[in-house]
């Protein structure tokens, strides 16, 4: 196993940048399912600065750098990690807590994603490639989450536009899923 994820829920060898946007999960919660999700601020402008803003609560000290900004300044969102373009993971929340990243959501009816899950957000947009650093970090960081969290399985890693069809469309078509799955299968 190359990398670790310990039993306070931090991993190894991410940057760690605790969010205060998190809270404890229900008691007796099996974590079974990993989320995928984009993110890029300004849309569609890469890097993890405003990103790392947003999951501190602390995009409203940058509201005059874009006007996108305002329309999320009053939100309370974080996910347990984050993929840089370069492959660079940081993790704002620990797994064994529940971060701010499904909304309202329902995987085969079971409601509540966050309860249950762990949140990667993907460094990109809808519609923009995704490198290849990237999806070798997120496989490994899955087959880390999978060695954690038996519960995991192929099955039980989605998308949040599958688990909030109506409201989400990230990661995007430009997501390539069927490439994660034979990294996973490598590893």
């Amino acid at each position: 196993m190359d990398w670790n994820i310990d039993d306070d829920g931090w991993l190894d060898v991410a940057r760690k940048i605790p969010s205060p946007h998190f809270n404890l999960r229900p008691e007796n919660t099996n974590i079974d399912l990993v989320v995928l999700h984009n993110i890029s601020l300004p849309p569609k402008q890469f890097g993890s600065f405003f990103v790392e803003k947003f999951f501190l609560g602390e995009i409203s000290s940058h509201l005059a750098e874009d006007d996108f900004f305002p329309t999320i300044a009053d939100l309370r969102v974080s996910a347990h990690f984050f993929i840089a373009r370069n492959g660079e993971i940081i993790q704002f929340v620990a797994t064994k807590n529940r971060a701010w990243h499904a909304g309202v959501s329902n995987f085969y009816g079971r409601e509540n994603c966050n309860d249950f899950s762990i949140g990667i957000e993907i460094n990109g947009a809808d519609d923009i490639p995704y490198t290849l650093q990237q999806y070798q970090a997120i496989a490994k960081l899955i087959h880390a989450l999978m060695w954690k969290y038996p519960s995991i399985t192929a099955e039980k890693i989605t998308t949040h536009s599958f688990i909030a069809p109506n409201r989400k469309t990230d990661p995007g078509e430009a997501f390539n899923a069927e490439f994660l799955r034979q990294l996973l299968v490598l590893l």
